[in-house]
């Protein structure tokens, strides 16, 4: 978080998720998780400013087709405090919409903790985190999290390791709603129990390799674009893990270290001149 004249800017770290098991599904409707959640330097940008009354305004490469009214998940972030407070809100959209890397919900998110400063008032509680969506809660921190239940269940790890990643969109927004819908089973193993140190890298590496993302099934059936992406990671020279992250349509790989990862992402923005590749590491605390 910065200061500026008057101004609190706060990023909104995009979201991977490593793993991400299902492992039930609740009368309510709501699936239960667990997954390895850990943030990027790559985000959008909250920017908020005094005002007399909360507006918002959307710039940033993907800010087209966003709508700025009243049901904007940041404005329902800045409303969720039950103030009469006014701010001048701009979210800077550098992530692809609805593209599995929690952009809403880190917006959200950030947003809760600009506004936090701003107005000098304590952030709401976890339940009010909680109804703005899952993914919020989660995003509250950039620290390396185990995340369960529906997204309530948080053990924060610490910082997360190094590692040189690029992601990968081809084009193709996916919708949560049906690939949990065409999800064939609801009722799956969890997280295996033997993690190791994340900073044992080679262990930790490996044993994300044996654990699983169960949407990446049904999202692949939905949007085959996904198939190309993980396909094009895996031929990488470097490449030691892709897979696809949320419910898609990123796609995140680990590579080896930040020249391969460069290299790839140089060779695959050649051959896919229209997809989003960014090549990052993970988010500073």
């Amino acid at each position: 978080m910065t200061t500026t004249d008057g101004c609190v800017i706060e990023p909104a770290f995009a979201k991977i998720n490593l793993t991400l098991h299902v492992t039930g599904q609740r009368d309510d409707g709501y699936h239960l998780l667990d997954s390895m959640v850990m943030f990027t330097a790559l985000g959008d940008v909250i920017t908020v400013a005094p005002a007399d009354t909360l507006s918002l305004t959307i710039d940033g490469p993907f800010a087209e087709g966003l709508d700025a009214g009243a049901d904007n998940l940041v404005l329902k972030a800045a409303r969720s405090f039950g103030l009469d407070q006014g701010a001048a809100i701009t979210l800077t959209k550098n992530l692809p919409v609805a593209s599995g890397i929690g952009g809403g919900s880190a917006d959200a998110a950030a947003t809760l903790r600009a506004l936090s400063q701003l107005w000098d008032v304590p952030l709401p509680d976890a339940a009010t985190q909680l109804t703005l969506g899952a993914d919020v809660p989660v995003c509250m921190t950039a620290d390396l999290t185990r995340m369960e239940g529906i997204g309530e269940d948080l053990t924060r790890l610490g910082t997360a390791p190094m590692l040189d990643l690029i992601l990968i969109n081809p084009g193709v927004g996916v919708s949560t709603k049906a690939v949990f819908e065409t999800l064939a089973s609801k009722t799956n193993a969890p997280m295996t129990a033997d993690m190791p140190d994340p900073f044992e890298m080679d262990d930790w590496v490996s044993w994300l390799s044996r654990q699983r993302n169960d949407l990446e099934a049904p999202a692949r059936a939905l949007a085959p674009e996904i198939d190309d992406v993980l396909t094009l990671l895996a031929d990488q020279s470097g490449c030691i893990l892709s897979r696809m992250s949320g419910s898609g349509a990123t796609c995140f790989a680990i590579f080896e270290d930040a020249d391969t990862r460069d290299t790839a992402a140089a060779a695959i923005t050649s051959q896919r001149p229209n997809w989003w590749v960014a090549p990052t590491d993970e988010a500073p605390i």
